[in-house]
């Protein structure tokens, strides 16, 4: 097997959503293809372009905002900077001038209309998630390149294959948990300790530590935002918000004047089964109410299943006592390690696994994290992982009407309690008497998702995109 190199910050990456591989995905895509353009000097040469989506892209693209996606990033803007409030207004501007500032340089004319096509019933080999940019510059000369969105952000063109990128050469490669685990026991350090490691390859611990504590804070803002918006979701749904209103009722009127302050009072509030439950809830629904109103959030490892970690975390810091900045990166560089793991081993994207590769993966992730963080052994870690992925196994992804709404926002609270409840089950089990590995269960997923009706991969061809029948009204 390729040694493939994963930072915490390619599993965690902020952005807007709601889908990593339908919004962030292109969007990063729109941006390399207007960076290759600048490298070999064509930018200011080319005449027209049109946009082809593929496959899985297609279907469920409008939904998942694609188009508004490849728009931005072919403007040149940043998903990591970018206003978000400022979405529906930059794509007036195009839409009412018919005219797209390539890469915020150079002006062409552009009908997103005409000139993004959704081929709903084409789709590229090597991925479900394609899309292709095709231009003609001033002299005649056509230039196409193509690229896949294989899941959490991450990018790959196509004719650059990742054994033929440069690797960064770590102090520890793993590739598996086997291979985890080997260094722990080697080394005597935690999975956390063996991350950090391995993130020096890359930047210093400190400047690492900095950038969880960023991670963290667009998380936690995410949350806090989520909470106190109400009103319904965009798309034609219609769905409302409900953690507004959990939020206002588990906070009984007390008065407070900002995240902090929100928090304490949280955690005067008890420690009873019930109230922790819905703050677990509300907390994992305020995150994916965000993420469906192109809100910014972090991959983790996707944005359909970014409510899970955060969820959990703020759990451990509420209510498990994990309210510092050590441990908080403690827990995202545990759970970025587990996510790199199945993504080697099997896939992050739903095109590609169905909804067991975003929700489980991310339930697995904050199982393990949370099992470590309150004091379990690195097999009880991964013990736990192996819980949490087990019992959502073959789960579908088949978004009603192609939006990141239902099933996907409730799914993140089923998630956040499963890797709870699995971290739970896995400190209070000896690992040796377990039946089934990490990476046994890892590979279980991949099969069953090669195994898996392509109309349950995120397409909206089955399920409850089809068995319930809501109609939508214009996007």
């Amino acid at each position: 097997m390729s040694q493939e190199s994963i930072s915490v910050f390619d599993m965690f990456k902020i952005g807007v959503g709601p889908s990593s591989s339908h919004t962030l995905g292109p969007w990063r895509a729109a941006q390399l293809f207007t960076s290759s353009l600048q490298n070999k000097g064509l930018l200011s040469s080319v005449k027209a372009l049109e946009v082809l989506l593929y496959g899985s892209l297609a279907k469920t693209g409008k939904g998942h905002g694609t188009d508004i996606a490849v728009q931005l990033g072919l403007s040149g803007e940043d998903p990591v900077r970018f206003e978000v409030e400022n979405i529906g207004a930059k794509m007036d501007d195009i839409k009412q001038m018919n005219r797209l500032l390539l890469a915020g340089i150079h002006e062409i004319p552009f009908v997103p209309t005409d000139d993004i096509e959704f081929l709903y019933n084409e789709s590229l080999p090597y991925h479900p998630n394609a899309l292709s940019f095709l231009v003609t510059l001033q002299d005649g000369q056509t230039l196409s390149e193509t690229y896949y969105s294989i899941g959490g952000g991450f990018v790959q063109q196509e004719g650059l294959s990742t054994t033929a990128q440069q690797q960064t050469k770590l102090t520890f490669p793993i590739n598996t948990s086997e291979e985890l685990l080997h260094w722990c026991r080697t080394t005597g350090l935690s999975i956390a300790e063996i991350v950090l490691e391995n993130e020096n390859a890359w930047r210093t611990e400190q400047a690492t530590k900095d950038g969880l504590m960023e991670i963290w804070q667009v998380m936690q803002d995410c949350m806090y935002k989520g909470c106190h918006t109400k009103g319904f979701l965009p798309g034609g749904l219609e769905v409302s918000r409900r953690a507004f209103e959990l939020n206002k009722k588990l906070t009984q009127g007390k008065a407070y004047a900002n995240v902090d302050e929100w928090k304490n009072q949280i955690k005067t509030g008890g420690h009873q089964f019930n109230y922790i439950l819905d703050w677990v809830s509300c907390f994992a629904l305020a995150v994916n109410e965000e993420n469906a109103s192109f809100g910014r959030v972090v991959t983790a490892p996707t944005n359909g299943a970014a409510g899970v970690i955060p969820a959990v975390l703020m759990y451990y810091i509420l209510f498990c006592e994990g309210d510092s900045d050590d441990k908080i990166a403690h827990f995202l560089l545990t759970a970025s390690e587990i996510g790199s793991i199945f993504k080697k081993g099997a896939t992050i994207s739903a095109a590609m696994g169905g909804c067991q590769a975003e929700i489980g993966v991310s339930s697995a992730m904050a199982a393990a994290a949370l099992t470590e963080c309150v004091g379990g052994t690195q097999r009880q870690a991964l013990m736990a992982a192996e819980i949490a992925m087990e019992h959502h196994l073959g789960l579908t992804c088949d978004p009603i009407g192609g939006l990141v709404q239902i099933p996907c926002i409730e799914r993140n609270t089923m998630g956040a309690i499963k890797a709870i409840t699995a971290s739970q089950l896995a400190m209070q089990s000896a690992p040796d008497f377990a039946k089934v590995s990490l990476d046994g269960v890892i590979k279980t997923m991949w099969d069953t998702a090669l195994d898996m009706n392509s109309k349950y991969k995120e397409t909206a061809d089955g399920g409850l995109a089809v068995n319930i029948p809501l109609g939508l009204s214009e996007c």
